[in-house]
């Protein structure tokens, strides 16, 4: 489906980012206050068939997830950041100008979409981390079946999929590696107290559990 001079297609521009110049004649919604920003994203939602997000992966994931609570998971997500992100890496996307020309005129195809137990969707990197204070993360990890940890950790990485089974996640050394991933369905944690991190947003309070896993209905990414 090429959407270049289609008028269902409107662009999400999230506050301090540039609209790059193949974007422009596109309807733009900008959206640079937090606290109005839902009600605008569901405006759109109604309104278009494609909505391309010109920010980064917590904004995408924004978007996303008003997509998910308002169950219009059927409305085309195109996504235009200015460079390489952890969610471009996931999707195998491009980034700046080539991202939003894919954005406007490519095809929409569904993908696994990775959301946690507080409905919040994972657009790009997730991490459970120890809270302030502490130098280790304490409990268990595990993935579909398959144990990731138990005991001390300096912490854990969860990135979205592609494809099936949706989500890879491995323990991250104190440097930030991860030497052994482990896929599949859902990732768990059961721990004395962590901290979530999603796309780079830090939780605002302590967990004692907490998962990421596959929704059942897929979002159609631009490709």
């Amino acid at each position: 489906m090429n959407t270049t001079n289609s008028p269902e297609t409107a662009v999400l521009q999230f506050a301090g980012r540039p609209l790059p110049r193949s974007l422009r004649g596109l309807p733009a919604v900008l959206l640079n206050d937090d606290a109005t920003a839902p009600e605008a994203i569901d405006a759109a939602l109604d309104r278009y068939r494609r909505l391309v997000v010109v920010g980064g992966d917590a904004e995408l994931a924004r978007v996303l997830t008003r997509l998910l609570r308002a169950d219009r998971l059927d409305v085309e997500v195109g996504y235009a950041p200015s460079g390489r992100t952890p969610a471009t890496r996931a999707y195998r996307l491009p980034a700046g100008w080539r991202a939003a020309r894919r954005a406007r005129a490519g095809t929409a195809v569904a993908v696994p979409l990775i959301r946690d137990d507080a409905g919040t969707v994972l657009a790009g990197a997730g991490r459970w981390v120890p809270v302030d204070g502490s130098v280790v993360l304490r409990g268990e990890g595990i993935v579909d079946d398959t144990a990731l940890f138990d005991g001390d950790v300096a912490g854990v990485l969860i990135e979205p999929l592609g494809t099936a089974p949706g989500l890879r996640a491995g323990i991250e050394s104190r440097r930030g590696r991860v030497r052994r991933w482990v896929s599949g369905r859902a990732a768990q944690l059961g721990t004395t107290g962590a901290l979530v991190v999603r796309d780079g947003v830090y939780g605002t309070r302590t967990v004692k559990r907490s998962t990421f896993y596959r929704h059942i209905e897929d979002w159609l990414l631009v490709r």
